[in-house]
C-alpha cells in the first residue's frame, strides 16, 4: 500500500506497500475473530469490466483520511500556513484521482503534474508574501505524496520562501525530522497521522483517537501534534482512504452504489470479496463490513491491499468487490 500500509501494518499507513498508515487496525483490534464466511442467499457473482467505481460508505465505516499539511511549529508563520491552505482549498477527491492519473498513468513527472494543476486551479492567486527563508518540504516514497509536496513548493514559493522538496521515505523517518525542524512541511493524512502520533506516544494498543467525523479527527490530530511541536493547516476535501470498489458493470447489473445496497442485495454465496490476507480480521475491512453493514460474502480471495492483484481480479470477473484506495488513479473517470 504505498507509503502508508493502512491494512498490513496496523497503526503505523496510499496505494502500494511502502510504508506507514493505519486504517484497518491491527489484527484482532476489532475484538472479533475472522467473520463467518458462510453467507445465506444467492449473492452477486462477479462481473467483468474495465471501469471501477467506489461504493459509497454511507454508514461511515472508514475514518477521515483527508490530506492535511503538517508543519514544524517553529516554521508555522501565518503566511506559510495560508499558502498551504490554498492547496488544500483546491483539492477534492476527484481532482486528486485525476492528479494521480497524470503521474501514475500518463507518466508526467510530479513537478509537471503539480505545475499544471496549480495553473489550472489558480493555486497561487492571492497568496501573501511571508518573511521568506529556506523551507524543506518532505515527501513520502510514493507518487501521490511527491506530487502534493511539489504543490506545496509552488504555493510556498509564491509566498516568498526558498523551497526544496526532499523525498525521505516512510513516516517513521520523516515524522521525527518534522519534529526536529530538519523538515518544515510534509503532506499528511488526518486519521493516519493522528493514530501514528497517538500510538507513538501511548503504545500500539492505545485507544484510537480518529473518527469518521472530520472535525473530531482534526481536533484529535492537533492535540497530538501540539505535544511534539507539529501544527497543521486546513484539511483538504480530498481523501485517500480505504474504499470498496466494484466494476461499473457489476454496479449497473445489481443496482449497487452504496455499501448498504451491497449488503442488502449481495450478501450470499456467489459474492467474492477480495483484499489483503489480513482483511478478514481487520475492523476497516471484512470484519468492519460484517459489523457495520451486516455484509457477508460467500468467499474471500486473499490478494493484495488495493494493488494490481485486487483490481485485476475485479476487472477480470474473479471478484465481486475489492478493497482499493479512494484516490487511486484506476478510478479516474468513474
Amino acid at each position: 500500500m504505498r507509503a502508508r500500509t493502512r491494512l498490513a501494518v496496523g497503526a503505523t499507513g496510499v496505494l502500494t506497500a511502502a510504508g506507514l498508515l493505519t486504517g484497518c487496525g491491527g489484527a484482532g483490534s476489532s475484538g472479533t475473530d475472522a467473520p463467518d464466511k458462510g453467507a445465506s442467499g444467492a449473492g452477486c457473482a462477479p462481473e467483468k469490466g474495465d471501469q471501477l467505481v467506489v461504493l459509497a460508505d454511507d454508514k461511515k465505516l472508514q475514518n477521515t483520511d483527508n490530506i492535511i499539511p503538517a508543519v514544524n511549529a517553529d516554521a508555522a508563520k501565518p503566511e506559510l500556513i495560508a499558502a498551504l491552505d490554498k492547496v488544500s482549498a483546491a483539492l477534492d477527491t476527484p481532482k486528486l484521482i485525476e492528479l494521480n492519473k497524470t503521474v501514475d498513468v500518463d507518466r508526467k513527472s510530479p513537478q509537471v503534474a503539480a505545475a499544471d494543476f496549480a495553473s489550472a486551479n489558480k493555486v497561487t492567486d492571492g497568496i501573501a508574501k511571508g518573511p521568506g527563508g529556506q523551507i524543506v518540504v518532505g515527501a513520502g516514497n510514493f507518487s501521490e505524496s511527491q506530487t502534493l509536496a511539489e504543490l506545496y513548493k509552488i504555493a510556498l514559493t509564491a509566498a516568498g520562501y526558498q523551497v526544496k522538496v526532499q523525498t525521505i521515505g516512510n513516516r517513521e523517518l520523516y515524522e521525527p525530522a518534522l519534529e526536529k525542524g530538519e523538515v518544515q512541511v510534509v503532506p499528511e493524512y488526518a486519521a493516519t497521522m493522528a493514530e501514528f502520533l497517538n500510538t507513538k506516544a501511548n503504545g500500539k494498543d492505545a485507544q484510537p483517537v480518529s473518527s469518521p467525523e472530520l472535525d473530531k479527527t482534526v481536533a484529535a490530530l492537533k492535540a497530538q501534534g501540539d505535544k511534539v511541536g507539529i501544527t497543521f493547516g486546513a484539511p483538504a476535501a480530498a481523501q485517500d482512504q480505504n474504499a470498496f470498489a466494484v466494476t461499473k458493470a457489476f454496479s449497473d447489473k445489481y443496482g449497487v452504489k452504496t455499501l448498504s445496497e451491497l449488503a442488502s442485495k449481495c450478501s450470499g454465496s456467489a459474492t467474492v470479496l477480495a483484499g489483503p490476507p489480513e482483511c478478514p480480521q481487520r475492523p476497516k475491512c471484512q470484519a468492519g463490513l460484517v459489523e457495520v453493514y451486516n455484509f457477508k460474502s460467500g468467499s474471500f480471495s486473499s490478494l493484495d491491499a488495493g494493488g494490481p492483484q485486487t483490481k485485476n481480479a475485479l476487472k477480470q470477473g474473479r471478484a465481486s468487490v475489492g478493497l482499493v484506495f479512494s484516490s487511486d488513479a484506476a478510478l479516474a473517470g468513474s
